[in-house]
This record gives C-alpha cells, structure tokens and sequence, in this order.
C-alpha cells in the first residue's frame, strides 16, 4: 500500500487516515469536555440529592417550666436550645471561624487555597494534621453525611456544601453550624454548651469563653473544661493565637486573655426525681389533649408553661417517699397523690409513685376501685338533688339482700334507720345501696357522668365503688372540687400554655366549669365531709385548718378480711386533693393489711407542710345564698336515771319535779310522757335541760312518767327513759 507519491506528497489515502485521527481526536477531546462539564454540573448541582431539608431543621429540646419562666424539665433526643445568630456576639463568631475557617466570608463553601494548604502540610509532616474542610462541608457532612473516609463520602460533603453555599446565606450557614455542633455530655449547639458550661446564655459570653467553646468540637471530651481543665487551657489559648493571626484580636488582648482562668461555671445537674411523674403528666396530657407525640416534643422545641406549685410538688414528693405506708403482705405497696387548685384547675403537684421514673406506670392516671369515696358522688349527692333527699332524711339501715346482692356494713352494726348525715360520717354501706335503690342506677350514672366518672357498671355495687375499672386520682379531684366550688367540676390539666420554637403560642387551656350540683347541695356535702374528718372515719392524721373529705376501702377479692385499695378524697378552701395506696397488681399473695387511716393521715401530713409554708384556710366560707350551716348530727342518750319529786309551787300549789341527766349536746328535745290507760299523753318537752316540772291535780293518785330524747332534725326520738313514779 502506497502512502506516498513519487514527489513525496501524501497519497489521498494518506489524508483520509489524518482526518480519521483528528476527528476520533476532536471526539475524545469533545467527550473529555462533556464528561468535566457533566462533573462540574453533578458536583455543582447534585447537592440537592444529598441534602435532605428536612434535616435542616434542627432538633429542639422542648422545656418545661413553671409560670414564672423557670425550666423544671428538658424533653430532648438531643440537648440543644436554638439560638439566632443575631444574638450570638461577634467574637464568638470570629472564635469559632478563626479556629475553623478563617475564610469563611471569601470562599464559596469549598476552599481550594485551604485544601492546598493542608495537603501541603500533611504531605511534610507525613500523616494527617491539618483539614481542609470548611464550615460548610462541616455542616454538609454532620447535618446529611456519615463519617465514612471515602471519597465518594468526600464528593458528597463537596456537592452539600455547593448546594448549602446557593441556597443559604453565610449567615444563616453559621447559625446552622453553631447550634449543630457538639460539646461532649450530650451537648448540642453553643447556647446550650453556653448555659451548662457558663450558666448564662450565649449573648453574654466573653471572648475568652467564646474561644474555650470554639475549642471544643475537634475533641469534646479531651478539651473538656469539666473533666480535663489543663487541655482545655491549652485548646483555648490556640483559638485565641488564630483569633490574633487572622487580626480579630490585638498582641495586648492576646496576652491578657491568655492569661486567664477557664472562668467555667459548670453545675452538673442532679439527677432530679421530684419532678418525674409531674413531667410525664405534661407529657401524657400533651399527646391526649394537643396530639403533640413524645417523639415531637423531643425534637420540636416547644415550651410548655406548666401549673406546678414547685414546693408543694417537693413536699408531696418528700412525704411519698419517707411517709407511713398501709402495711402489706409483702413488700411494694405504692402510691399515687393528685393536688388541684381549686378555682381553676391546675394541678398543682402530682406523684405517680413512691419510686417514680420516666417512663414507668404513672399512677396518678391508673384507674383503681375508688371504694367509699364514691358514695358522696354516686349517691349522697344525687339524692339531694333529684329525690327530695336532705342531711337529716332517714336512710333505712339494716341487713337485706338486693336480690343476689348483699352489703353489710363495714363494722357489722346496723341501727334500723340512720340519718343520710350519718350514714356519710360513719362510712356505712348498707344504707348507701339501700339509697342508690331508691333514686335509680340510672340517675346515679348521669350525675357521675357530668362528673366525668362515665362507667359501664349497672350493679348496686355503685354505691360502695365496686367498679370494674374505677377511677384515677386525677379523676377524683376532678369530681370533688364540684363540692368545692359550688357545685361546678372542672377539667383537671398540668398545661396551661404550650409555644412552638419560634414563641408563638399554639396552645391554650381555657378550663370550662360544668354545673353538676346546686350550691346548697355542694354546701351541705362540704359540712357534712367535713364531720367525716373531725369525728368520722377521717379522723387519722392532724391537721389544723378546714378540711373536707371522704376516706375509701376496697376489700380484696380473693383474701377476705384484707384489702386491695385504700383513699382520700377531699379538699381545703384552696386545694382539692386525691390519694391512693395499694399494690399495682393485687393477688392473693398482695393485699394490704391496714386501711384508710393511712392516706388520710398522709393527706393531712402533705397539706399540714403547705399550710407552714403558704398558710391555707382555717374554715370555709359559706356561700351567699345558702341556707345555714348544716348542723351536726344529733346523738340521742340513753336516759336511765330518771327520778321525780313532789314540791310546793304551781298553780296547784303541789307539783312534781322530774330530773335526769341530759344528753352533752343541748340540742335535743326531751318529750315528758305520762302513762295513762289506752293511750300515754305528752305532757310537755323541753330542750338542752334536764329537769322538768309538772302539775299535781291528785296528790293521792299514782303517776308514772318517762323521758324520750327526739332529734329536731331527723324528727326521730330515741329510746324511752326508765319510768319515775310519783304516789303520796
């Protein structure tokens, strides 16, 4: 094959080879081209791919905190608190660029000179010490990467970078930065380093404090100030060198902040218990109430404004853990308190247990068989209500059977017809079911119901509380502050205020009352609760100033003569207040040997120590409009000296003069009969008094008489005196 001709010029066939070179040439070069352009493009654009925007949206620790601002609790999966970069001082600012990327304001999120520089400098020293990474990859890489030293993992940071560099500003970039980065100790973001570190906010920080938190992040725990003081000196007198290399500080203010000490004030937080079983309260109602998850509070940084009394919580806390427990069959017998403010429902402290920690049962929310507590609620104050029931209405009290049912009262004595009065004060459950008959299962369920008591329950056992899934302590102060203010209940709630992280408020309780009872019923049950804890079966314990309540027994099912659950419900002028002592699961090996005495005594113990420390109410007020107070229960005598006397005066110049020894309280009417055939007569009565004078028509007649003693208020008389004869 012949290439070239005779005068050295190259055959055509020669050319068409040349050509075919320069065009597969032009082609390699062409698609060399393409192939950069599509890498500069990838690069420069698929930075959208790696981020995921949902990411740059920093987790927030949500607080809880009392109304005057302060935190009692942090709810977080990470412990940050945002801060904007606009109150964050300039030299924390330059700290953390000088130490991390002096050039952060002139580069466009990659760094080519600083890549250099460290490549340089790795190369002579023969192993890695410098990076060349800027803040933006660094963001890139904590908020969308792994740590994987790959280079794809490398090219990824790259084109994050790119993306975060077009789509954000510098300064929104280093606002990023400063509340991702970490501190060690479960420490996110220099507002939080700030405050456990320094115990103020990230505004008020130094430039000395700015350069130890800007030390910080290459090595959290090595340049703890903390736990390794002298390293952290060092790191941050390094911070403050570049700070001066770069011109951000002079020679003098070098040297006199070098001189320094770490300035740290770091109080390492208690492992605070008081506070948990309120906190999961919040968070229950946050997730029940607002459909605000666990999860979302953890990272959504809101702040919720709670109705905790932080004393009373101590306290309540306190007694709950060194205070007298009902004895059991083996150890574990726990316990639940709820107080309420009465007026507008706040609860005020909460304890779901003796030993409460996050996440465990919240007892304060279980459901238990409410026992005698019930009575006032399901019964006592439906009948006044709706059957023309008052105080001194005759209950019938003695053994009967409701078909299968059979109450019997609690210590086996029955006096045939008792007062509803007494039958509340003394606790007893025969007339209780007995009146609950007689106003109807149904009647009693509708007022439990407004009460927020609802129950699928049908069976007389109402009356005694001999529920299927009964009630919680925070249902209960819920029903009992109706007594408390005037026949009204109220939702009980810990929120009373809920912000999202930007301060807007989102949430809002308005606490709504609903009538449920007439005043002069919540009247008349608050004098009579209050005689159940003076002289009924709330008598255990001390407290000096005006209580109401009512104290619960549930009997156990399988051990008989022990019980399973045992209460007190009641209130104070300003409180209203549940708790419940038992085992959270109750065989027959677990039953509880002693009874109400012991959370009534507890109750009154907690509200003795509020009263030391805020001086609550001494009695009630009685409502306007009211009838008046509702008089104790009279207890008849038993009259068996009676004697009778002539004497002179009278209209019949002779008369007789009875006498006996009166009942202590001058209430009670004594009725003076006279025998006579058929029929006895009524011959006069007197009050408070033990004598009685009468008219002698016959002095050589015999006359016998007797003494009744009569309740005015239960029109009821009591037992016939023994009989006094009268003869010449």
């Amino acid at each position: 094959m012949k290439l070239w001709n005779n005068n050295g010029r190259p055959t055509t066939r020669m050319k068409r080879l040349k050509k075919k070179r320069y065009k597969w040439a032009a082609i390699i070069a062409l698609s060399a081209v393409i192939l950069a352009v599509l890498g500069y493009l990838t690069i420069l654009f698929g930075g959208m791919l790696v981020a995921d925007k949902e990411k740059l949206v920093l987790n927030d620790a949500t607080t809880v905190e009392l109304e005057n601002g302060e935190v009692i609790e942090r709810i977080y999966t990470e412990n940050r608190t945002l801060v904007s970069i606009d109150e964050i001082p300039d030299h924390v600012e330059e700290a953390f660029m000088a130490v991390e990327d002096a050039r952060f304001y002139e580069h466009g999120g990659v760094d080519p000179r600083a890549i250099f520089r460290a490549v340089y400098k790795d190369l002579i020293a023969m192993k890695k010490v410098e990076g060349g990474s800027t803040i933006t990859m660094q963001l890139a890489k904590n908020l969308f990467l792994t740590n994987d030293k790959t280079w794809m993992r490398k090219t990824k940071e790259v084109m994050a970078a790119l993306y975060l560099e077009r789509n954000y500003t510098k300064k929104e970039i280093l606002e990023l930065y400063l509340n991702r980065i970490y501190f060690g100790k479960g420490i996110y973001g220099v507002e939080q380093a700030s405050q456990v570190f320094y115990n103020k906010p990230a505004s008020e920080l130094t430039i000395s404090e700015g350069a130890m938190l800007a030390g910080m992040p290459k090595a959290p725990n090595t340049y703890s100030p903390v736990d390794n003081p002298e390293e952290a000196v060092k790191r941050r007198n390094v911070v403050l060198d570049r700070m001066h290399s770069v011109g951000m500080i002079t020679s003098e203010q070098l040297l006199q902040l070098q001189g320094k000490t770490l300035e740290v004030n770091y109080q390492e937080r208690e492992d605070q218990k008081w506070s948990n079983s309120y906190v999961d309260l919040v968070i229950r109602e946050a997730a029940a109430r607002y459909n605000i998850s666990r999860d979302e509070l953890k990272r959504g940084g809101y702040r919720i404004i709670t109705g905790m009394d932080p004393d009373i919580q101590k306290i309540a806390y306190e007694e709950m853990q060194n205070g007298e427990y009902a004895p059991g069959s083996v150890e574990g017998v726990q316990g639940a308190f709820t107080l309420m403010d009465a007026d507008s429902g706040a609860i005020v402290a909460a304890i779901g247990g003796r030993d409460y920690e996050h996440g465990t049962m919240n007892r304060a929310n279980v459901r238990r068989s409410p026992g005698s507590t019930i009575k006032p609620l399901s019964v006592y104050g439906p009948a006044m209500m709706e059957a023309g029931y008052d105080p001194y209405s005759l209950l019938v009290d003695r053994p009967m059977k409701f078909g299968n049912y059979e109450p019997k009262n609690y210590d086996g004595n029955y006096e045939g017809l008792v007062s509803l009065y007494d039958a509340l004060v003394k606790s007893k459950n025969v007339p209780a079911v007995w009146l609950l008959d007689q106003i109807g299962i149904k009647t009693s369920k509708e007022y439990l119901k407004k009460l927020g008591l609802e129950t699928n329950d049908s069976g007389l056992s109402l009356a005694l509380g001999g529920l299927e899934h009964g009630y919680s302590p925070v249902e209960m102060v819920e029903a009992y502050r109706a007594f408390s203010r005037g026949g009204k209940a109220i939702d009980a709630y810990a929120i009373k205020k809920i912000e999202d992280r930007n301060g807007e408020v989102i949430e809002e309780m308005e606490p709504k009352e609903r009538t449920v009872f007439s005043e002069q019923v919540a009247w008349n049950m608050t004098e009579m609760l209050q005689r159940v804890v003076s002289h009924g079966t709330g008598t255990s314990g001390s407290y000096g100033k005006a209580l109401a309540g009512k104290t619960g027994t549930q009997q156990h099912d399988s051990v008989p003569g022990k019980n399973k659950d045992v209460w007190f419900a009641g209130y104070t002028p300003e409180y209203v207040g549940s708790l419940w002592m038992g085992y959270d699961s109750s065989g027959k090996d677990h039953y509880l040997e002693g009874g109400s005495s012991y959370p009534t005594a507890m109750m009154k113990s907690i509200l003795t120590k509020i009263d030391q420390q805020k001086g609550l109410s001494a009695s009630f007020q009685q409502p306007e409009g009211v009838e008046e107070d509702v008089a104790p229960p009279v207890k008849l005598p038993v009259i068996d000296d009676l004697n009778v006397k002539f004497e002179v005066g009278g209209s019949s110049l002779i008369r007789g003069r009875l006498s006996w020894t009166p009942g202590e309280d001058d209430r009670i009417v004594y009725h003076i009969y006279k025998e006579e055939p058929g029929v006895d007569t009524r011959v006069g009565e007197v009050t408070g008094k033990g004598t009685f004078k009468v008219d002698i028509k016959n002095v050589f007649q015999r006359h016998t008489y007797y003494v009744v003693p009569y309740d005015p208020y239960t029109k009821m008389e009591g037992q016939q005196s023994n009989r006094a004869v009268l003869e010449w």
